[in-house]
């Protein structure tokens, strides 16, 4: 018997404890060349919806609404096949030696470039080669005349002079996507929320050999949150707590922009809300937008930080427009947006990949989430 009291008074801790490896599990999983960048070719968002679904079943987080799903359409540019360059003779490798601008439309031929500048040059057709020392990429929702295609200088032995392009491009006018929402009900106060948000979007492909996987962005957040749940799962707290994974946040915040707009449950209900984006490092501290916005919660949060030693440094940033949080605080909502600093640079490129994530403040930033939390349910 009192083995078995010993084992009960330690599973919050033991849970708090294994965490780590179920996050490491669902990163990968998200990562994973059956999602294919969680987006927008190879059903590669819908197979990752589909996912964070069944997770929140095996959890036992309850639906918000009808369903865990809340579908919205919107234009998207896509990149389905061919995705091949040469230069002078030589074959690049997409999303290594070059990418094509999210926005442009498909080519096939040969063409002669004409040097404008140093960095920039251009051919017959619309075709546009810049030269770059790092190869970002990002979603877009048109397509334009034309084809850009950024190369990476440092696969280049000799200036651009012959070029050959077959790129096939695929503009999508009615793209179907959802946000998966959930949440564990309150022991005292069921009908106020705190909510855990994250993108679980990424890139997706570029072609039908390259994908970029987003281990730090989202596949990190995404996994924190759902391991966030499971905690919730097992210690019920006073106020109920949401969960929201939300989708198209590369394509310009879509998803929560929708979510604001056709609420599951009254935004006046929500108390706080915590939107963890890029928080699979953590060696340089974490950065907190909203936190000028808000001071007393900022205040608590160091305060919970100081007196734990669990982040080296918590910077304030103000307010900004660049992830989920921001809709919900132009409508009224208290909310943070997190992210880690430090360890690997790899951001919207194909070297975003699980085995570089160090995940390492993941422990400390979770008791920190469970700490702040704490202080908005009083």
């Amino acid at each position: 018997m009192k083995k078995l009291i010993l084992i009960l008074l330690m599973l919050p801790a033991y849970c708090l404890a294994q965490d780590s490896v179920y996050v490491r599990k669902t990163i990968n999983k998200l990562t994973s060349t059956a999602l294919w960048g969680r987006g927008y070719t190879r059903d590669g968002m819908k197979k990752a919806a589909e996912f964070i679904a069944s997770e929140y079943q095996k959890i036992g987080i309850q639906p918000m609404g009808n369903g865990y799903f809340q579908t919205f359409n919107f234009p998207v540019n896509t990149f389905p096949g061919e995705m091949s360059v040469e230069i002078n003779s030589k074959k690049l490798i997409p999303g290594q030696d070059f990418i094509v601008n999210n926005e442009s439309r498909g080519l096939k031929g040969k063409f002669i470039l004409r040097q404008i500048d140093s960095l920039n040059y251009e051919g017959n057709g619309g075709l546009k080669v810049n030269l770059k020392d790092k190869l970002t990429w990002s979603v877009a929702t048109e397509s334009r005349p034309g084809l850009t295609i950024q190369l990476n200088k440092k696969s280049l032995t000799a200036l651009p002079g012959e070029i050959k392009v077959n790129i096939e491009n695929q503009f999508i006018s009615n793209f179907e996507a959802a946000n998966i929402s959930g949440f564990i009900k309150g022991t005292q106060h069921p009908d106020s929320l705190l909510i855990i948000t994250a993108h679980y979007d990424h890139l997706g492909g570029m072609g039908s050999k390259t994908y970029f996987p987003g281990a730090n962005d989202n596949a990190a957040g995404v996994a924190t949150l759902l391991s966030l749940a499971k905690y919730y799962a097992i210690n019920p707290p006073p106020y109920s707590v949401g969960f929201i994974c939300f989708a198209a946040e590369e394509a310009g915040l879509i998803g929560s922009h929708y979510f604001t707009e056709n609420p599951l449950m009254p935004l006046s209900n929500i108390k706080f809300l915590l939107n963890l984006d890029l928080v699979g490092t953590g060696d340089a501290g974490m950065t907190v937008v909203n936190a000028s916005v808000y001071p007393k919660a900022f205040n608590q949060l160091n305060e919970i930080n100081n007196a734990h030693h669990y982040i080296s440094k918590i910077n304030s940033r103000g307010k900004a427009a660049n992830s989920d949080h921001y809709f919900f605080t132009e409508k009224g909502v208290p909310a943070f947006f997190i992210y880690t600093q430090g360890g690997p640079s790899a951001y919207h490129d194909i070297f975003d990949q699980p085995e570089a994530l160090p995940l390492t403040e993941y422990n400390d930033l979770f008791k920190l989430i469970v700490g702040f939390c704490k202080t908005q349910m009083e």
